[in-house]
């Protein structure tokens, strides 16, 4: 008879099974978010002046030029930061100074400007002032289908403006949203839900959906996006 000791392979069974048990039923502790203090006036004017440039196309400095004096009130009264354009480079050059006090103004006042020179009005671009959960989402025709070409691609155009622009319009009132359709490229000014729908309106017009069904599934979607929120 040899001398080595027999192992219970059923004990050895009960007491793995035992030692996961346990590990499963201690409570994970996950991570918490870490919490930082909203920075102060001071030590904003310690980090140093900021500045951010925005560049204005040729077809935008006419415009530019004539609304100036609306773009520059909210800009200096409400931010509390420093502009100015350049006629040069064609850039608006935005500054921090000693008065700002957000941390947030100087990319508010570029998201205001850049909406501006997109083709927003600045009635509409001062909404990203005032919000904060509103951005612009910019894209072409060619990238809901890149085979457009020529006349295709004019025309998958005129169907997003429609008659008198009442289809844009009609997409912007379902969606809460704005649209600027400028040549080729589509910019979006409105929150994230709202954007995603403008967007899926107009891809599926581009892509040859009846405007009447598109409408339909605009109110639709539009009806229960407002059931959720109240």
């Amino acid at each position: 008879m040899s001398n080595t000791a027999t192992i219970d392979i059923s004990a050895v069974n009960e007491a793995a099974k035992s030692s996961i048990a346990m590990k499963t039923d201690t409570p994970t502790q996950l991570p918490t978010a870490p919490q930082f203090k909203k920075l102060s006036a001071k030590a904003l004017r310690r980090a140093g002046k900021q500045t951010r440039k925005i560049p204005v196309p040729p077809n935008r400095m006419t415009p530019l030029k004539s609304n100036w004096m609306e773009i520059y009130e909210p800009i200096v009264k409400h931010l509390k930061l420093q502009i100015r354009m350049n006629i040069r480079t064609r850039n608006v050059e935005l500054k921090t100074s000693k008065a700002t006090e957000d941390a947030g103004a100087l990319q508010k006042g570029a998201d205001f400007v850049k909406a501006f020179v997109l083709g927003f009005s600045v009635a509409d671009a001062l909404a990203l002032i005032r919000l904060d959960e509103l951005y612009i989402e910019s894209f072409e025709v060619k990238d809901i289908r890149a085979t457009l070409k020529g006349d295709h691609l004019a025309r998958a155009v005129g169907r997003i403006a429609g008659k008198d622009g009442r289809t844009k319009f009609t997409i912007e009132n379902a969606t809460k949203t704005r649209i600027v359709v400028a040549d080729t490229k589509i910019h979006v000014l409105g929150s994230y839900e709202n954007t995603r729908l403008a967007r899926h309106a107009i891809s599926s017009l581009v892509l040859g959906a009846a405007p009447g069904k598109v409408y339909n599934r605009l109110r639709s979607v539009s009806a229960r996006l407002n059931e959720r929120r109240f």
